[in-house]
């Protein structure tokens, strides 16, 4: 079937195709990541807190590089900021956030572009097929006949529902991966509010 379909499309199925593909390996390699970066912030910040409360600055950096994601960064970075004041320590963070969010957001741009492109891609292979319909005709005349006419009209009709095919999954996942990395961000900004008040007051016991 699909080399039926790749043969009817002409060339730009094979864009494509390889459109698909790059589309369907970014959307897996961050999702993947992005599942890696996403904890359990609440948790991990009373296991920071119990160990800043003994003074065990070494044990609570440790936790920190023994947990995957930005916001372990940001706690790392404020226990490690935690004697320059609290101004101070609220711009490392936001200086250690900023640096993290284009981590999150790395090829995104690529799926979306992708997203955008496919339909595009699909109508010029249909003008295409289309083209070579009319150049049929013209040489055929008064004498054309539905199989001289069938690999252009296939053409255009494949090369439009792959487009299609491609753009829709593509456009779904970009949306799905904008929110995981919006939710990351906002745990990022929940946990630099919550690690600033447990590194400058080491007596609140507040979880949040």
């Amino acid at each position: 079937m699909l080399p039926n379909v790749l043969s009817y499309g002409g060339a730009m199925m094979w864009v494509l195709l390889l459109a698909s593909v790059a589309a369907v390996a970014v959307f897996i390699e961050r999702a993947l990541h992005l599942h890696r970066a996403q904890i359990n912030s609440t948790e991990f910040l009373n296991g920071v807190r119990t160990v800043l409360k003994r003074d065990n600055i070494v044990e609570a950096v440790s936790i920190c590089d023994a947990t995957p994601g930005p916001v372990s960064h940001l706690v790392k970075t404020a226990i490690l900021n935690r004697d320059q004041g609290r101004e101070r320590l609220r711009e490392a963070l936001e200086e250690a956030g900023l640096a993290e969010v284009p981590r999150l957001e790395r090829r995104l741009n690529l799926l979306a572009t992708i997203s955008q492109l496919a339909p595009l891609l699909g109508l010029l292979g249909t003008v295409l097929g289309f083209i070579k319909v009319f150049q049929r005709l013209e040489a055929a005349g008064l004498y054309a006949h539905l199989g001289q006419l069938s690999q252009g009209l296939w053409q255009a009709l494949i090369c439009m529902a792959a487009g299609l095919a491609v753009a829709i999954p593509a456009y779904a996942g970009y949306n799905y991966l904008v929110s995981r990395v919006n939710a990351i961000v906002l745990d990022m900004e929940r946990a630099a509010t919550e690690i600033v008040n447990i590194v400058t007051d080491p007596g609140d016991t507040t979880a949040s």
